[in-house]
């Protein structure tokens, strides 16, 4: 008669065993530990501490080695220090990480300005200071690094246009409590940038007050026609910090915002605006300028960047020469404005093979969004009545929502200015980061029309 043995975990093998471990949070991984003497031995295998030190703490054996400690006692002194962070160390650190690498290939000066980590008591003395909480996921980040130092480039990016330039760099913890607002309008809102050419940043909201929700990230735009000074329309960048910077990040990191002259400049560049005619290959950018830009009255300021290539392979009697240029343009009201001028940037820049030819340009519209279209025409060097079009990729320019101010004054809607919603205006006078022509002083200003 055969004898029924009962099953129990001391008799079951490691590996399995070790196999649904491996499953587990660290929560759990400590809840196991106390059922039994064997889950308690099972659960301090040191490859189960190791996965989690990895995948949290983003630890790796050389920092192992440098502590000299056993991945769970890593991963406990970590927690211990960082554990209110738990939910977002991973994510802010390797946007850090992916970042740094980035600039080190890229923008090593970059490098030199990042601040060191803040201790966590230094974070609950500046809460104290103004009296406000700060996310979790902003003080986690200001743990990894607290900010940069006031320098030139920022690291949250640049943009020149004529006399007209930015570069917004990630304040220090304590810079930014010192610029903590507290006037109406701006009450509970933290600066996290700051440009040294404009006087102006990007707000993180600490409470939910003024029509603003708790972390959201704006940049504040004054209503140019409230009488009330205080009233504040707000251009919404991001949720949250963590969505805020891992999304510069990617950006950055990707390729997405070209690297010119060792700045890191916030065009984006959609795939898909790109056409080839024949040998020349036209491909665009674009970026928005809240802080040239107003929700009241509606004036929304963008900027492109344009790249026209010749291919390598092109035989040499394909050389040419621009024109002109031919815009159709088209607001999100469906009116449609054409513009025709010579050249571009007051150039006709010669192609050859292998030639690359970039400037950006600007608009400004009254609708929130816009797009463009058109053509380049050329004529060849070695025979001028030869001349055809180049076509340039329909490209989209869209600014981030918006929301409008809450404490706005009544007698707004009283008031009129003249705005003429169909008009939009197109300048091609940039090369390489230089505009001419151009005064953009003030953000209500227009972008002067070159036809």
């Amino acid at each position: 008669m055969a004898t029924s043995i009962a099953l129990s975990l001391d008799n079951l093998p490691s590996d399995p065993l070790l196999l649904v471990l491996s499953f587990l949070d660290f929560r759990d991984l400590i809840s196991c530990s106390f059922v039994s003497r064997r889950l308690n031995e099972l659960t301090g295998h040191n490859p189960l501490w190791k996965r989690l030190c990895q995948k949290h703490w983003l630890l790796s054996e050389a920092d192992k080695t440098q502590r000299g400690l056993s991945w769970k006692d890593l991963f406990r002194e970590y927690y211990a220090d960082l554990g209110r962070y738990f939910d977002y160390y991973s994510t802010l650190k390797k946007a850090w990480d992916d970042l740094k690498n980035f600039l080190n290939q890229k923008c090593p000066r970059m490098i030199a300005s990042l601040k060191e980590g803040v201790r966590e008591d230094e974070l609950d003395t500046i809460e104290a200071q103004i009296g406000c909480k700060l996310p979790n996921d902003y003080r986690c980040s200001y743990r990894i690094h607290n900010g940069q130092k006031l320098v030139v480039p920022g690291l949250m990016g640049s943009m020149a246009l004529s006399n007209h330039y930015r570069s917004e760099d990630l304040l220090d913890i304590e810079t930014a409590a010192g610029g903590f607002q507290q006037r109406k309008g701006m009450r509970q809102c933290l600066p996290l940038t700051f440009c040294f050419h404009t006087g102006l940043s990007q707000y993180m909201a600490l409470e939910t007050t003024e029509g603003r929700t708790r972390s959201e990230i704006f940049y504040q735009c004054p209503d140019q026609l409230a009488q009330d000074p205080s009233a504040i329309d707000m251009f919404i960048t991001g949720s949250n910090f963590t969505e805020w910077f891992t999304s510069y990040v990617d950006n950055v990191v990707t390729g997405e915002y070209p690297i010119i002259r060792d700045q890191i400049f916030r065009y984006v560049h959609d795939k898909r605006c790109v056409a080839t005619t024949g040998d020349i290959t036209v491909s665009v950018s674009t970026s928005f300028l809240p802080e040239l830009s107003s929700v009241h009255p509606p004036h929304f300021f963008f900027t492109y960047r344009i790249r026209i290539e010749m291919a390598k392979s092109a035989l040499p009697e394909k050389a040419c020469q621009l024109d002109s240029r031919y815009w159709k343009i088209t607001n999100a009201n469906g009116n449609v404005e054409e513009v025709r001028g010579p050249g571009v940037v007051g150039e006709f820049p010669v192609m050859t093979p292998g030639k690359v030819h970039e400037y950006a340009s600007c608009t400004t519209f009254s609708t929130t969004s816009e797009y463009m279209e058109g053509h380049y025409t050329f004529h060849r060097l070695k025979n001028k009545e030869e001349v055809f079009d180049v076509s340039i990729p329909r490209f989209h320019m869209v600014c981030p929502p918006f929301r409008e101010s809450v404490v706005r004054s009544s007698s707004v809607s009283e008031v009129s200015a003249p705005y003429d919603d169909e008009n939009s205006s197109d300048t091609d006078d940039y090369e390489e980061g230089e505009m001419r022509g151009m005064n953009m002083a003030d953000p209500g200003g227009r972008c002067p029309r070159h036809v």
